[in-house]
């Protein structure tokens, strides 16, 4: 069986990073994903949100489980982790260290803060053994989302 990491905050619940999931749970059958949401501060967020780093992130974490399930996603866990998105995977990956792929939600150059610390090129590092796939929201659906 296959099982998939979707790592994502502010793009957890984009078409882009939605479609992607589609397709890798298509490509097998009996696929599971665990959808891991890093507590991004709340001052980095881009667009505004009322609560807690962990509250909001919480949130989000529980929306897009919900709609990658309706999509036929088989999301068997969705969680909160450390607010840097590296140490977040690094941590998940100590704990269940046999997912097949990673795939790694960003917002577009020149927004995102994770492609600012070069995330997925230090994810493909410490991966080697499994495939890394980078989705990145497109500007107009940003714009559209609330996360």
């Amino acid at each position: 069986m296959s099982r998939y990491l979707i790592v994502a905050h502010q793009t957890a619940e984009s078409e882009d990073l939605l479609n992607e999931a589609r397709t890798l749970a298509r490509r097998h059958d009996k696929a599971e994903f665990t959808l891991l949401v890093p507590a991004t501060p709340v001052q980095t967020l881009l667009v505004w949100e009322e609560g807690t780093t962990t509250d909001i992130a919480e949130r989000t974490a529980e929306s897009a489980r919900r709609r990658l399930s309706r999509a036929g996603v088989n999301v068997v866990e969705a969680r909160v982790g450390d607010a840097d998105p590296y140490l977040a995977i690094d941590d998940e990956l100590r704990r269940v260290p046999d997912y097949s792929g990673i795939l790694v939600g960003t917002l577009p150059a020149g927004v995102s803060r994770w492609l600012r610390m070069d995330l997925i090129s230090r994810v493909q590092r410490r991966c080697t053994d499994m495939e890394v796939t980078h989705v990145v929201a497109t500007e107009q659906e940003h714009a559209a989302t609330r996360h």
